[in-house]
């Protein structure tokens, strides 16, 4: 069965800069799958439209930041699997923190249980640069 979330994107000083509601396959992702997820739906909705801005977790290669996102050089789409690859290193380096219903999760293998009260906040605590 499929859970559809709550995922946030704040500051260390606790203001949210970014909420989507987020849909996984299953009520039991592992955090590796989470991830993915996240990642995997914000890079689709940006290449779906090729807007100015794309408002996603780790920065494009060749972007610059912009108040509410990132944005591109040019119009082009981005490298999911790319993104996926730096945010994964960054979270097994403590370089962003996960927290669920304000539970923090400390391992890529950790089974999740996921219903549609749940909110899962992403800390981001350096600039993640990905491809």
């Amino acid at each position: 069965m499929s859970a559809t979330i709550t995922v946030l994107d704040s500051t260390l000083a606790g203001e949210t800069t970014n909420e989507i509601q987020l849909h996984i396959a299953t009520e039991t992702p592992d955090v590796r799958e989470l991830i993915r997820s996240r990642v995997y739906q914000e890079v689709k909705d940006y290449n779906a439209g090729l807007g100015e801005r794309f408002r996603g977790l780790v920065q494009p290669a060749g972007s610059t930041q912009v108040a509410g996102g990132f944005r591109l050089p040019k119009r082009q789409k981005i490298d999911w699997q790319e993104q996926f690859r730096v945010c994964v290193e960054a979270f097994e380096r403590g370089h962003i923190l996960i927290l669920l219903d304000d539970r923090q999760l400390e391992s890529l293998d950790e089974r999740l249980e996921l219903r549609s009260t749940t909110r899962v906040n992403f800390l981001r605590l350096v600039p993640l640069v990905g491809g």
